[in-house]
């Protein structure tokens, strides 16, 4: 299964709920139980879906695509640090990994909001947007040169989530990555319409489930399941371009392959099999 240690609970009558791992963060607690109650920001994730699903025809970029990136993207830090890799903001401003763990967070919760205005340019509309929330969810969480600090790291990870963009920290990394990882049982990244079959749509399908586990050769294996060679697509024009993109590839290795079918093939920059 794609998620070993986390839950996620999703209720059809209330978007806010979701549990992640907070494994002794007390700041995460404290974040998270602000964010679950904060009703322009899950307001901001209902009109990203109205947008990107009612109005364009596109996949999910709301509530369910937040959470389920946000537990992914934790889950990958906390790997990265078992493995010996330091968060940039523990390497360049000395805090902790906490705090590399409240960073990560946010940014998986806000860099899709931008949505609630365009699907064009959102990563930029999510920065502009962000600015005040992410203010108000901190405030009494960190003296103000630390809020100053874990602020526009955040706002570096949102923005860097852009296809085009390479992230300058560990932690926009995660997020990218994570933001890409969303891809089990048709929740493909590469945006396509529904309803309508092309490579987009039936890639999408293809992909059955992904493992997220400790590497032999790098700190990470991303192992992707596939239910027939249509989910290639999916790895080699999305997933490989996240991560050749993230700033962080050297951590991960990418295994790829048709559930029940063994087959290898190499590429310059990572294995798929």
């Amino acid at each position: 299964m794609l998620y070993t240690d986390i839950t996620i609970k999703i209720s059809d009558k209330n978007m806010s709920n979701f549990n992640i791992p907070i494994q002794n963060n007390n700041k995460l607690e404290a974040l998270l139980n602000k964010v679950v109650i904060d009703v322009e920001l899950n307001t901001l994730w209902k009109a990203s879906n109205i947008t990107a699903i009612d109005r364009i025809g596109m996949n999910d970029h709301g509530p369910v695509h937040i959470k389920i990136v946000t537990n992914i993207a934790l889950k990958i830090l906390r790997m990265l640090v078992k493995g010996g890799v330091t968060p940039s903001i523990v390497k360049d401003y000395k805090l902790k990994n906490e705090d590399a763990e409240i960073v990560v967070f946010l940014g998986s919760i806000l860099h899709d909001i931008g949505h609630s205005i365009h699907r064009d340019d959102h990563e930029m509309m999510s920065v502009y947007i962000s600015m005040p929330i992410i203010d108000r969810l901190l405030h009494d969480l960190y003296s103000e040169e630390q809020k100053t600090i874990v602020k526009y790291e955040t706002l570096h990870s949102i923005y860097s989530h852009r296809s085009d963009i390479t992230p300058l920290t560990v932690e926009a990394g995660v997020v990218k990555i994570a933001d890409a990882l969303d891809m089990a049982k048709g929740r493909a990244r590469i945006p396509f319409h529904a309803g309508k079959v092309n490579i987009h749509s039936v890639s999408a399908m293809s992909i059955d489930s992904i493992d997220i586990l400790e590497g032999s050769k790098k700190p990470i294996l991303l192992k992707i399941n596939m239910k027939n060679s249509a989910g290639i697509f999916q790895v080699d024009d999305l997933l490989k371009n996240k991560i050749n993109t993230s700033g962080i590839k050297e951590y991960f290795e990418v295994v790829a392959g048709i559930v029940g079918v063994e087959a290898t093939i190499i590429d310059k920059d990572f294995e798929i099999g």
